[in-house]
Protein backbone atom coordinates (compact mmCIF):
# COMPACT_ATOMS: atom_id res chain seq x y z
CA UNK A 1 0.00 0.00 0.00
CA UNK A 2 1.27 3.45 -0.89
CA UNK A 3 2.04 5.93 1.84
CA UNK A 4 -0.46 8.79 2.08
CA UNK A 5 0.74 12.23 1.08
CA UNK A 6 1.28 14.26 4.25
CA UNK A 7 -0.88 17.35 4.76
CA UNK A 8 0.45 20.63 3.42
CA UNK A 9 0.54 23.46 5.92
CA UNK A 10 0.93 27.08 4.86
CA UNK A 11 3.15 29.35 6.90
CA UNK A 12 1.17 31.27 9.53
CA UNK A 13 -0.50 34.33 8.04
CA UNK A 14 1.27 37.56 8.87
CA UNK A 15 -0.79 39.67 6.44
CA UNK A 16 -3.92 37.80 5.29
CA UNK A 17 -5.25 40.84 3.43
CA UNK A 18 -2.11 40.97 1.29
CA UNK A 19 -2.40 37.23 0.64
CA UNK A 20 -5.99 37.84 -0.45
CA UNK A 21 -4.98 40.60 -2.87
CA UNK A 22 -2.36 38.28 -4.37
CA UNK A 23 -4.82 35.38 -4.62
CA UNK A 24 -7.55 37.54 -6.17
CA UNK A 25 -5.20 38.93 -8.82
CA UNK A 26 -3.51 35.60 -9.57
CA UNK A 27 -6.76 33.64 -9.70
CA UNK A 28 -8.39 36.28 -11.92
CA UNK A 29 -5.44 36.07 -14.31
CA UNK A 30 -5.59 32.26 -14.28
CA UNK A 31 -9.34 32.30 -15.01
CA UNK A 32 -8.87 34.72 -17.92
CA UNK A 33 -6.01 32.71 -19.38
CA UNK A 34 -7.53 29.26 -18.94
CA UNK A 35 -10.54 29.83 -21.24
CA UNK A 36 -11.92 33.21 -22.23
CA UNK A 37 -11.74 36.44 -20.25
CA UNK A 38 -15.20 36.98 -18.79
CA UNK A 39 -16.55 39.78 -16.62
CA UNK A 40 -17.64 37.26 -13.98
CA UNK A 41 -14.04 36.07 -13.50
CA UNK A 42 -13.31 39.09 -11.31
CA UNK A 43 -16.32 38.28 -9.13
CA UNK A 44 -15.26 34.65 -8.83
CA UNK A 45 -11.70 35.59 -7.87
CA UNK A 46 -12.92 38.17 -5.36
CA UNK A 47 -15.30 35.72 -3.67
CA UNK A 48 -12.71 32.93 -3.47
CA UNK A 49 -10.10 35.29 -2.04
CA UNK A 50 -12.63 36.64 0.48
CA UNK A 51 -13.23 33.11 1.78
CA UNK A 52 -9.48 32.45 1.83
CA UNK A 53 -8.71 35.63 3.79
CA UNK A 54 -11.41 34.94 6.35
CA UNK A 55 -10.12 31.40 6.88
CA UNK A 56 -6.54 32.63 7.23
CA UNK A 57 -7.62 35.32 9.73
CA UNK A 58 -9.29 32.55 11.75
CA UNK A 59 -5.93 30.75 11.89
CA UNK A 60 -6.44 28.10 9.22
CA UNK A 61 -3.12 27.02 7.71
CA UNK A 62 -3.98 23.55 6.38
CA UNK A 63 -4.22 23.65 2.59
CA UNK A 64 -6.80 20.86 2.46
CA UNK A 65 -9.08 22.66 4.90
CA UNK A 66 -8.71 25.93 3.00
CA UNK A 67 -9.66 24.20 -0.27
CA UNK A 68 -12.71 22.55 1.33
CA UNK A 69 -13.82 25.91 2.77
CA UNK A 70 -13.54 27.55 -0.66
CA UNK A 71 -15.33 24.65 -2.32
CA UNK A 72 -18.14 24.72 0.23
CA UNK A 73 -18.69 28.46 0.13
CA UNK A 74 -18.39 28.71 -3.65
CA UNK A 75 -21.34 26.31 -3.96
CA UNK A 76 -23.55 29.32 -3.25
CA UNK A 77 -21.98 31.35 -6.09
CA UNK A 78 -23.93 31.72 -9.35
CA UNK A 79 -21.68 30.16 -12.00
CA UNK A 80 -24.33 30.39 -14.75
CA UNK A 81 -22.30 33.05 -16.62
CA UNK A 82 -19.03 31.11 -16.37
CA UNK A 83 -17.25 28.08 -17.75
CA UNK A 84 -16.19 27.27 -14.20
CA UNK A 85 -17.72 25.70 -11.11
CA UNK A 86 -16.79 25.47 -7.46
CA UNK A 87 -14.55 22.41 -7.91
CA UNK A 88 -12.49 24.08 -10.64
CA UNK A 89 -12.05 27.18 -8.48
CA UNK A 90 -11.04 25.26 -5.35
CA UNK A 91 -8.56 23.18 -7.37
CA UNK A 92 -7.14 26.27 -9.06
CA UNK A 93 -6.61 27.97 -5.68
CA UNK A 94 -4.83 24.85 -4.44
CA UNK A 95 -2.58 24.75 -7.51
CA UNK A 96 -1.76 28.46 -7.25
CA UNK A 97 -0.88 28.15 -3.57
CA UNK A 98 1.27 25.08 -4.19
CA UNK A 99 3.07 26.89 -7.01
CA UNK A 100 3.70 29.88 -4.74
CA UNK A 101 5.25 27.55 -2.15
CA UNK A 102 7.41 25.79 -4.74
CA UNK A 103 5.67 22.46 -4.19
CA UNK A 104 5.32 20.10 -7.14
CA UNK A 105 1.58 19.66 -7.72
CA UNK A 106 2.05 16.27 -9.29
CA UNK A 107 3.58 14.42 -6.42
CA UNK A 108 3.35 16.74 -3.41
CA UNK A 109 7.11 17.10 -3.14
CA UNK A 110 9.30 20.20 -2.92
Amino acid sequence: MADPIPPITLPPATNPEQEGVWLCSTLHQWLDNEFLPEAVNGDIAARASQVFVRQRMEGENDLGSLVIAILTEMQGFDFSQSFYGEFAIANAVSDLLLDSLGIDRCCGAS
